[in-house]
């Protein structure tokens, strides 16, 4: 087998050694993997599908870089819930012609994510199709005492952002034009790319909500769909509304050096792929939270009582908006 090979050329049997090679080897061989749970935890599911021309490109992706974000998106909504990876599976979808030198690269990348935060590939399953199609499942455990779920908000919690948002959407930019922002340093333009070749799952996150000591559990979901898209899911499920600082937002510093005010506000808010963590918390434990993170992450705004979601600045500089979930990406 040569990596100068294609796919096609190898034979399913072939890709199929080349792929096995990738999972844990006390998992794969068989119809189904044998996983353990930790005792007294329960099971966290959560599946994503990635799409050449959707969701990556050659032109923004290199194939291991898509392999690390496909492995970091489902990672970051095991994350979202509280929970801790166990194992992903991965269907892969490739056309004949794809070479086996791109499949190697996703499947280093894939692996180099999950070694990070703990995770196994335990198999899954191989297709023929025009069209790259990455599609994975997750699994994690999590003590159901400390499960994060959505429904929790209530009424002058603070939100809390923890890390920047409109990073991926900068970094996209860079990657599609690359003659923008020619006045960024090296180092920030390094920065920005990063951010959208290569996000973090914050699993860092949960062990400083563990420490504090809540009044309720916190509503948190993640932000993959973009900062506002996970206000007002939260707020949606939760049952409640949210006012939103624009003074207070987390936007990269390099946004504001080289883009008009309103297109950073735009990216900030529904750039997405930035898969931070948007919580909602009492005002006193949101604080501790903020100051244990530092780095991008801050109190955005409060939850109130109502449905509507609004931005507006303490003294007025810019007129108040209405947040809605149809301005992000959509699918349909």
């Amino acid at each position: 087998m040569s990596a100068e090979q294609t796919v096609g050329e190898i034979g399913e049997q072939g890709l199929l050694e080349l792929v096995q090679s990738f999972c844990s080897g006390d998992l794969v061989g068989d119809d189904a993997a044998l996983l353990t749970i930790p005792p007294q935890q329960s099971l966290v599911v959560s599946s994503d599908t990635l799409v050449d021309g959707i969701h990556f490109s050659d032109r923004t992706t290199p194939p291991h870089a898509a392999g690390w974000r496909a492995a970091a998106a489902n990672l970051s909504d095991l994350a979202a819930m509280g929970a801790q990876p166990l194992a992903l599976t991965i269907s892969l979808s490739l056309p004949r012609e794809q070479s086996v030198a791109w499949v190697l690269e996703l499947y280093r990348g894939l692996t180099a994510c999950c070694q990070r935060y703990g995770a196994v590939v335990a198999g899954g399953d191989l297709s023929r199709s025009p069209t790259v199609a990455i599609a994975i499942t997750a699994l994690g455990s999590v003590t159901p005492a400390q499960a994060l779920r959505r429904q929790t908000a209530q009424p002058g919690d603070a939100i809390v952002a923890t890390g920047w948002h409109g990073a991926s959407r900068a970094g996209l930019e860079l990657l599609l034009h690359p003659q923008a922002g020619q006045m960024l340093a090296a180092e920030a333009r390094d920065r920005l790319i990063c951010a959208h070749q290569y996000p973090r799952p914050r699993f860092d996150v949960l062990p400083y909500l563990e420490a504090l000591t809540l009044e309720h559990p916190p509503a948190a979901m993640d932000s993959s769909d973009g900062l506002a898209d996970a206000v007002l899911q939260l707020c949606r499920t939760s049952g409640v509304g949210a006012r939103l600082d624009g003074a207070a937002l987390p936007m990269p510093p390099e946004l504001a050096s080289w883009l008009a005010s309103e297109t950073a506000l735009e990216w900030t808010l529904y750039g997405g792929e930035d898969f931070e963590l948007v919580l909602c918390l009492p005002e006193g434990a949101a604080r501790s939270l903020v100051a244990a993170l530092g780095h991008g992450a801050a109190i955005i705004g409060q939850i109130t009582a109502g449905s509507e979601v609004t931005l507006s600045t303490p003294d007025g500089s810019s007129p108040e908006q209405t947040l809605t979930l149809t301005r992000g990406f959509q699918h349909f």
